[in-house]
């Protein structure tokens, strides 16, 4: 019996040995990182410990700036196509969020919606934003409609791309996000990394699974690996929300863009509806053949749309 134990024993040694030396990835500091995701014009500013990687594009006498937030496990290259567009007459602002991207955690680990909506504050007030148009995808669609909730003097439009809110259950969800909310596993997560996980998350979330390149998938996985992300992924998916602040929302009254993707397996077609029935004021478009990141996966058809309700 003994030996059937040891024999056991070692053979779950030798498995997660090899996991290790197969998918085990350490962390990448920032300024490993830097060089190829943080190209002029990108540059950092210091909030609340944290230096945060951000890109202030466009034209700099524009008083109505687009400030553009990204979602769970992306960066703010998430809208570099829309960035593209829109510089050439507009002042365009992105951030990467803490715990993704070059900015890294929140220093006390705690990741919940208002922590981030002071942290919008925060960076607003440090590019002496006194009112924006703000958008936002997924969970950064989620901070902008509660920031907005908090600060409507200061949003003056609101674009919300498949975003979080409302209570849902996922058709489909990226295999990240699934080991990063199991428990004892999540924690391996922030050790064991294999690549084609990071490139089968960002394929979860497109309706045409062709369009993750080789780049785009390097550059999640890159951007994973940034130290103390990881572990910042797991605290933010384990963590516990306000499920009743959607109930507010009626409160907008800001004109709102809500833009979907009709294939999003992640979040269902059904909030758009809701986001549309209950917002006094705004207009819902849905988008055939995109997924849950319209912005990037078809930036064309996406922008026209967002330029339509811009004006």
């Amino acid at each position: 019996m003994k030996s059937v134990i040891k024999k056991t024993i070692f053979t779950l040694f030798a498995i997660i040995l090899i996991v290790l030396v197969l998918f085990g990835y350490q962390d990448k500091e920032v300024s490993e990182l830097t060089e190829k995701y943080a190209p002029s014009p990108s540059a950092f500013v210091e909030i609340d410990g944290m230096n945060v990687h951000y890109r202030d594009e466009g034209n700099q006498k524009d008083s109505l700036p687009i400030v553009l937030i990204h979602g769970t496990g992306a960066s703010l290259h998430t809208f570099n196509d829309w960035t593209e567009n829109l510089k050439s007459n507009r002042r365009v602002i992105r951030m990467d969020l803490p715990a993704f991207g070059l900015t890294g955690p929140f220093p006390d680990r705690k990741y919940s919606i208002l922590k981030y909506v002071t942290f919008v504050e925060q960076f607003l007030e440090s590019q002496n934003v006194d009112k924006c148009v703000l958008g936002g995808n997924s969970l950064g669609g989620n901070i902008a409609w509660n920031y907005t909730l908090k600060n409507p003097s200061t949003v003056e439009k609101l674009i919300l791309i498949d975003a979080a809110g409302y209570p849902f259950k996922s058709e489909s969800k990226p295999i990240a996000f699934k080991l990063a909310q199991t428990p004892i596993i999540n924690n391996l997560l922030t050790i064991i990394t294999p690549r084609f996980m990071a490139r089968a998350s960002v394929e979860n979330v497109y309706a045409d699974k062709t369009k993750v390149t080789d780049a785009l998938a390097d550059r999640y996985f890159d951007l994973t690996l940034r130290a103390g992300n990881r572990r910042a992924l797991v605290d933010r998916m384990t963590m516990v929300e306000d499920t009743l602040a959607y109930k507010n929302i009626h409160k907008i009254q800001q004109p709102t863009l809500v833009l979907w993707g009709d294939q999003d397996k992640l979040i269902p077609l059904n909030n758009a509806n809701r986001f549309h029935k209950d917002l006094p004021n705004s207009t819902l478009v849905i988008l055939k053949n995109s997924g849950h990141v319209p912005m990037e996966e078809n930036p064309e058809e996406s922008l026209k749309v967002v330029l339509d309700f811009l004006k």
